[in-house]
């Protein structure tokens, strides 16, 4: 493996902690800067928006500067922002900072790609970005556990300075190892090829899928420390620990996602996972004030909340190469969007719900929400065979 793909693997790694750590950190946070929980969940939702805007908008006006050099601007800025957030003053600042490292996450992810195709031949270029995105799955194995239990015990800002500090190493690595004048088999799409992509409906149902499938699970998993002190019971150095069980679980449930797409077909896959999901965190609201069967819903949680992320990608290229076929890269890369966009979307839901409702209500809601993406799989699913049918008889 290329030393130069490893600096992208570090700070995939890097990114993906300081996304989804926060939330074992929601109510250590909430009671240090004396704001309710709804709005400390502000703080995953807007750093979702901001990669949300960051993937398709920045990247798009970034895109005549050289790889490299753009690289370690967004290393240099997360790292940036992750310091802020752990000198940060007040409430404001520390959202400020989570917009801004969002940002860098979004475009980072766009461009990351690219690089890391470019570093090896054609034939390793799927094994490349596979080993890119291993980052983020390495991450929520034990970034995320190893960034909760630092918080809970050394506090909070210690956490983002722990992240700052892995960007600054990932700059360096990146400084080092990645060569300059990167080929690129294609440049990197406008903003315009962007917006013609969003108007291709089938392209839109499935971003419609991605956003709502991953909106009722971040709704109660934007508050899951919360629920697992003040209604599991357990301590709040124990989050750490429970958040590895998760971390490890997702990983596991990755890798099932994949290869049950592979073997099934992406719809058949989602459908299930989608359905699985939503039993989960139906299930969740009656185990919830019993520690062991909460872990072990956790555990069941992990392994179906990211299983379908291979198969909506593989999904979501399918239907470009057939509705969109000059911009399958641009297609793949807003479903990243879209997932973010449903973060953002729950997190700011489910502040609602608790402040609202009670936070025992998230998971059943979130539960309906996924049902409500399965519906539209299944939809999606349904105007394939329809397609399929219709070219058939006119042949």
């Amino acid at each position: 493996m290329p030393l130069a793909l490893l600096a992208l693997t570090i700070s995939a790694f890097a990114i993906g902690t300081t996304e989804f750590v926060i939330v074992g950190l929601l109510p250590t946070l909430a009671a240090d800067l004396q704001v309710s929980l709804p709005s400390a969940g502000l703080l995953v939702s807007l750093y979702a928006l901001g990669v949300a805007i960051g993937a398709p908008l920045l990247t798009a006006l970034t895109a005549r500067l050289p790889r490299k050099t753009l690289l370690l601007a967004l290393m240099a800025l997360f790292s940036a922002g992750n310091l802020i957030a752990w000198a940060a003053p007040g409430y404001g600042t520390l959202v400020a900072a989570r917009v801004l490292t969002g940002l860098a996450h979004g475009v980072f992810f766009s461009i990351g790609s690219t690089i890391a195709t470019g570093l090896v031949p054609k034939d390793k270029a799927a094994s490349a970005i596979a080993t890119m995105f291993s980052g983020l799955t390495v991450a929520l194995v034990t970034g995320v556990p190893l960034g909760t239990f630092i918080g809970q015990h050394f506090g909070w800002r210690e956490t983002f300075l722990a992240v700052a500090a892995l960007g600054i190493v990932a700059f360096v690595a990146s400084a080092v190892f990645v060569p300059r004048g990167l080929r690129s088999d294609a440049p990197p799409a406008s903003l315009r090829q962007q917006l013609q992509v969003l108007t291709e409906p089938r392209l839109l149902l499935v971003y419609a899928t991605t956003a709502v499938g991953y909106g009722g699970s971040f709704i109660p998993f934007t508050f899951l420390a919360a629920i697992l002190t003040e209604v599991s019971g357990f301590s709040a150095g124990a989050v750490g620990g429970v958040m590895l069980v998760y971390g490890v679980s997702v990983a596991v449930g990755n890798v099932w996602g994949g290869r049950l797409a592979d073997r099934v077909g992406a719809v058949p896959a989602l459908k299930l996972i989608f359905a699985g999901l939503a039993a989960v965190l139906l299930v969740l609201n009656f185990t919830a004030p019993h520690p062991w069967l909460a872990l072990g819903t956790v555990l069941l949680w992990g392994a179906v909340a990211f299983g379908n992320v291979p198969g909506l990608q593989v999904y979501v290229v399918k239907q470009a190469e057939r509705h969109a076929p000059g911009a399958v890269d641009v297609a793949s890369g807003l479903n990243i969007a879209a997932f973010n966009v449903g973060i953002a979307g729950a997190a700011w839901a489910g502040g609602l719900i608790v402040s609202r409702l009670g936070l025992m209500h998230t998971p059943w809601i979130g539960a309906a929400v996924v049902l409500v993406a399965l519906a539209l799989i299944a939809w999606s699913g349904r105007l394939d065979r329809r397609t399929a049918s219709s070219l058939s008889f006119s042949q």
